[in-house]
């Protein structure tokens, strides 16, 4: 294949249309746009994949869209088979895009990345996950599916330290999706590939540019998190994402990328360091928009007693039992406030509980609170329907 892109050539006739539908989906409050070889153009609405086009979009018009959108950068797409980009589309609207080559020809998928950095009350945050932005030293975990809105998430939170503190901030994209301007904040953005070799390499480096607050885009691999480790260490707030389902996946996660003989100490670092882990899930509420659950794991003297003791499987009910004092939440427990709030339907909680059974149940008003009967044993038995919300963290897990 020929790899050089004569630009005075291209009419960009094919970039033209993709950028219509593109308008389109912005108009309809759409998330991304698949483009694809040999197949109709089709966007993600609200969570559902809908068809925009009516014709194909055949193999050779799909390679000359590639061209017209990469340029110069289309000779690099040919070698390396995919890219990650920004494109920007009009002041108010950028789009991350992944283009690659699939078994028809090439495909790509844009995915909005709004200017306008959303605030806590737009994205509905709880208080406990906006103090997050107040900590001072750490690691702080957002978590969830790919689209379930982490990025979203981690932007609103710099932007809350970049309105009210004044930190030096440096953020590690791959690529930079939300593009923050200093305001009481210095903030330096580096994109993977354009700006630094790799995640690891540019967290390296960072220890040494005087940092107050790190934010890496993702925790790929041992090296990332082993710097991210140590970083919160010696006193950094390191914010940073993976892609994970919940808390207990998170720690799971981040503990077997170490081989066997390493993980003990990987666990001693992480509960030394670990503030807090935000796991989403978007939901489709009643008003056909989507709103983010949020299970919240908030640092605790009986978390990091659970996480060096390996006892990952007590998180969630620690997690719910410390709703009342540490206004952590289990992603059941966000969900039924969403129902009982009436943002979400029935269904919709149901379809997406970590337990549908156990959510019927207190929705039906069958179980009403958490006791330590539900969850523990307890040792005397007079306190067998004590609440959790009246004896403190510490007594609670204690028991034995």
């Amino acid at each position: 294949m020929n790899t050089d892109v004569d630009v005075s050539k291209l009419t960009f006739e094919e970039l033209k249309k993709v950028r219509a539908y593109l308008k389109k989906m912005i108009e309809v409050g759409g998330s991304d746009l698949h483009v694809k070889a040999n197949s109709v153009i089709r966007a993600r609405i609200n969570g559902e994949i809908k068809q925009f086009s009516g014709g194909i979009l055949s193999k050779e018009d799909a390679l000359t869209f590639a061209k017209e959108l990469l340029r110069g950068r289309f000779g690099e797409f040919v070698e390396k088979k995919e890219l990650d980009l920004v494109y920007p589309f009009d002041e108010n609207n950028r789009f991350r895009v992944n283009i690659f080559f699939q078994m028809d020809g090439v495909s790509a998928v844009f995915r909005i990345i709004p200017v306008k950095i959303p605030t806590f009350e737009e994205l509905h945050l709880p208080q406990v996950v906006r103090d997050f932005a107040q900590k001072e030293r750490g690691l702080i975990l957002v978590t969830g599916v790919t689209g379930s809105g982490k990025s979203t998430t981690l932007a609103a939170l710099i932007n809350s330290i970049n309105l009210t503190q004044k930190k030096h901030i440096i953020t590690i994209e791959d690529p930079i999706e939300f593009v923050h301007k200093d305001r009481g904040c210095i903030i330096n953005q580096r994109s993977v590939g354009q700006d630094t070799k790799s995640f690891g390499t540019a967290l390296r480096a960072a220890l040494r540019e005087d940092p107050d607050i790190i934010l890496v885009g993702e925790m790929r691999d041992k090296e990332t998190v082993n710097l991210a480790l140590h970083a919160a260490d010696t006193g950094h707030l390191v914010f940073s994402t993976l892609h994970t389902i919940d808390a207990k996946e998170t720690v799971n996660r981040i503990i077997a990328q170490f081989p066997t003989d390493e993980q003990n100490r990987v666990r001693m670092s992480l509960a030394g360091v670990l503030q807090g882990v935000v796991s989403q899930r978007l939901i489709p509420t009643v008003d056909g928009k989507r709103r983010a659950a949020m299970e919240v794991l908030v640092r605790t003297p009986t978390i990091e007693k659970l996480i060096m003791e390996n006892r990952d499987y007590e998180i969630r009910d620690t997690i719910e039992a410390g709703k009342e004092h540490y206004k952590s939440q289990s992603f059941d427990q966000a969900i039924l406030d969403l129902y009982h709030e009436g943002v979400i339907s029935k269904k919709q909680a149901l379809d997406h509980a970590t337990s549908a059974s156990d959510l019927e149940l207190k929705i039906n008003g069958l179980s009403s609170g958490t006791t330590l009967s539900e969850n523990f044993s307890a040792p005397e038995e007079g306190r067998q329907n004590v609440t959790a919300a009246e004896i403190g963290d510490d007594d609670i897990f204690d028991l034995k």
